[in-house]
């Protein structure tokens, strides 16, 4: 997220602690948030956790001194008394604030910018997979629609006072720009754009500079043009004939010379000799002005095309720019020795318009009056000395030269001081790669870091083995992976950037895949089923799987823990931990055992439901898996005896739910509290009309289970079961159906 780093006076620590007596409040009188009052006996305690965003949160809890009267007749907490047991909860800042950019600011940028970044990731993969596919476009294309995208999400341009594109006077607009600050980040990736990126930037590289230098001209310095206009537009509120101000022809002559040719017309038409009261007088003065304000309207432009209602002529072929310069050119020298000149009674305009044709014409010492800048001055030189030059190279020689004529001059000897990115746009002309990345480390912060390194590689081979090359220094990753994996801890470090931190991770060939399993393990996935289900998702994408087995798992057995016992074992069944479940099964089963009545074994049926197929891969609660089959069975036989149905499939049913009885009974099945519910649900097939769905020895099984039961009760050891459940008036049905069909399966057999 784009901000000018923080540089620790004690040699560059990474998150530098903001010091007293800086812009922001002191450090030492931060604010409480709240007061705590405890009884924590002991010495006095301090207590560090993370607040929102990079705020420290620090507790402080005062020693606890003993009460004299410890005790209270009413049974109530005593009140502790002020500056007693009490503490304060203040939240400290880490690091300089920015005051370009707010923290919700910086979170636009950065879920604007990944997007942009994870399709460019998506068409390298595409071309690395299918190399000899035609995708109709080179690469450096799809890095120069990306760097679009990118620079849209830093905010729209700037333009120069007094511009057709300036939006200052609109109110809605200008709240927009202010909304989105001009910042120097915009204006680095804009202009390492130009060099880097666009291949057909070169073949009009100075109009590309002048588009460049109107929209960020005002961040590079203090003692800019941009300034300079600024100053002049607010002074011609109150101007009737602006010509006798020398500001006034000091702003064109600067705005002509870095080719900003709208506001030099649009100030030339500002002149006293337009207005009606003087144009009679002055028509000679009026005639200069319109021919000079004509030629500039007509200035030859090599690039592609012009913006609307932008003066000039465009240019796409260089071989007709150079007859139509030719041709304006002279017909400027023309003007220049015109005897109109000594017919001009006004000497400010004379001297104006002649300052005016003179730049026009190239003159250095002119050019070097009217630029603030050594990049305005380039630009100007570009434009007017050397328009058909090929300026892609020795650019750099130029810019020096520039600085050294400004520098010599003393025009602008404060300025320069204070031009913190001269080494660095230096290091963007002369394609010195090494500075550029040295340079923005320094300046920019990891988001710039992680996203320029697609510019610097988009169409130079020595970019692309430089910032990939494996670095034995590095623990054998690339500068590139080390920029990304560094943006990648700074979105980790915060809950509503941390899902964009897989994106960046998926592009680290090395150790990207490692650091992104830590940090889906690492998120507290047990406070929030939403962040479990955002976690799982990027698991999801990035075939995780153990990473997913492992959330399930936490998530599972943290619901379990607090209570919610059917999502913990949904959870656990996700994450197929057969172990935990067959605990989980145990646990719930003896917790049943021992605080519900024997015929309550409803109470498990939507349990049972809930765990599905999983029972039998449990071994404490299988036999729930088949008494609700029993149950089944059950129900079946009572809807199939209301509809009259065939006899033969009726007792194929009820055969089917006496297989289920029986499983249920088997030694170490069932739990022995459970038998006797059983048994009076198997009434119903003992009874059966037709004929005994139960042989003898089956039902052999169901005494013995019964007198089981009743032996226990004779000896004081039953568990879990209320002795008045094994009253006379239900054993007696019990063994009378038990009777009833042992008789009918000996007669049978």
């Amino acid at each position: 997220m784009p901000s000018f780093a923080a540089v620790a006076p004690n040699g560059g620590a990474l998150v530098p602690l903001q010091q007293q007596g800086s812009d922001s409040s002191d450090s030492s009188t931060a604010a409480v948030l709240h007061t705590v009052y405890h009884r924590v006996q002991g010495a006095p305690r301090i207590l560090v956790s993370w607040g929102h965003g990079n705020c420290l949160r620090l507790s402080y809890l005062q020693q606890q001194h003993k009460p004299e009267n410890e005790s209270n007749p009413n049974g109530l907490q005593p009140a502790v008394a002020k500056g007693n047991g009490g503490g304060k909860v203040v939240e400290i800042e880490l690091g300089k604030k920015d005051e370009n950019q707010t923290l919700a600011e910086k979170r636009r940028i950065a879920y604007a910018s990944v997007q942009a970044f994870a399709y460019l990731q998506s068409q390298q993969l595409m071309q690395i997979e299918a190399p000899s596919r035609a995708y109709g476009t080179d690469w450096w294309q799809h890095v120069l629609e990306y760097s679009h995208s990118i620079s849209s999400a830093l905010g729209p341009s700037g333009a120069p006072p007094g511009s057709a594109s300036d939006v200052s006077s609109d109110p809605s607009k200008a709240r927009l720009i202010c909304y989105y600050q001009l910042t120097t980040v915009k204006a680095i990736w804009d202009f390492l754009e130009v060099f880097y990126v666009d291949k057909n930037a070169a073949s009009w590289l100075p109009e590309r500079l002048v588009d460049w230098l109107a929209s960020y001209d005002g961040v590079l310095s203090s003692a800019t043009l941009f300034s300079k206009l600024a100053n002049l537009q607010q002074k011609l509120l109150n101007l009737r004939f602006p010509e006798d101000d020398e500001e006034y022809w000091d702003g064109i002559a600067s705005a002509l010379a870095v080719g900003w040719l709208d506001i030099v017309v649009n100030l030339l038409r500002m002149h006293g000799s337009y207005q009606h009261d003087q144009i009679d007088n002055r028509a000679v003065e009026n005639g200069l002005v319109e021919t000079i304000a004509v030629l500039i309207s007509k200035m030859p432009r090599l690039r592609p095309s012009l913006p609307p209602g932008s003066p000039g002529q465009a240019f796409n072929f260089k071989p007709e720019f150079t007859k139509a310069w030719e041709r304006w050119r002279s017909q400027v020298a023309k003007l220049d020795a015109s005897t109109y000149w000594g017919e001009c009674n006004h000497p400010e305009t004379l001297r104006g318009l002649k300052k005016l044709v003179k730049i026009l014409l190239g003159s250095i010492d002119d050019l070097l009056a009217a630029t603030s800048h050594w990049i305005e001055l380039l630009v100007a030189h570009l434009l007017h000395v050397q328009p058909f030059s090929k300026v892609s190279e020795g650019l750099a020689s130029y810019a020096i030269k520039c600085m050294e004529s400004r520098t010599s001059s003393n025009i602008d000897e404060s300025a320069s001081t204070e031009d913190r990115l001269q080494e660095l746009m230096l290091a963007i002309l002369g394609d010195d790669t090494e500075v550029v990345i040295a340079e923005c480390s320094r300046l920019f912060d990891p988001w710039f870091m992680a996203h320029m390194i697609e510019l610097l590689t988009a169409k130079s081979k020595y970019a692309q083995t430089l910032l990939r090359e494996e670095q034995h220094t590095l623990g054998g990753i690339s500068l590139e992976e080390l920029h990304r994996l560094f943006y990648s801890q700074v979105l980790s470090s915060h809950q509503l950037t941390w899902q964009l931190a897989p994106v960046y991770l998926s592009a680290c060939p090395r150790q990207g895949l490692g650091m992104l399993e830590t940090l889906l393990i690492k998120q507290p996935v047990s406070n929030s089923d939403r962040l479990a289900l955002k976690a799982l998702e990027v698991t999801r994408l990035y075939d995780l799987k153990a990473v997913a087995t492992t959330i399930h798992r936490v998530v599972g057995v943290h619901h379990w823990k607090h209570g919610h016992k059917g999502a913990g074992i949904a959870w656990l069944q996700q994450a197929h931990d057969d172990s935990r479940l067959s605990a989980i099964a145990d646990e719930l089963l003896a917790s049943y055992s021992s605080k519900i009545s024997g015929c309550s074994l409803q109470n498990l049926e939507g349990l049972v439901e809930l765990l599905g197929p999983e029972l039998h891969a449990m071994q404490g609660l299988s036999f729930l898996h088949r008494y609700s089959e029993f149950k089944a069975g059950l129900q079946a036989i009572q809807q199939l005896r209301a509809k009259n149905p065939d006899p033969q499939k009726l007792a194929d049913t009820g055969r089917q739910a006496a297989d289920s009885l029986l499983q249920l009974l088997k030694p170490q099945v069932t739990p022995e509290r459970f038998w006797l519910p059983i048994l009076h649900d198997s009434v119903e097939l003992l009874e059966w009309p037709e004929q005994p769905l139960l042989n003898v020895s089956e039902t052999h099984l169901l005494l013995n289970r019964l007198q089981e039961l009743l032996l226990s009760k004779v000896r004081g050891d039953l568990e879990g079961i209320n002795p008045q459940d094994l009253t006379r008036l239900p054993l007696e049905r019990v063994r009378l159906a038990l009777a009833t069909n042992l008789g009918r399966a000996m007669l049978q057999e």
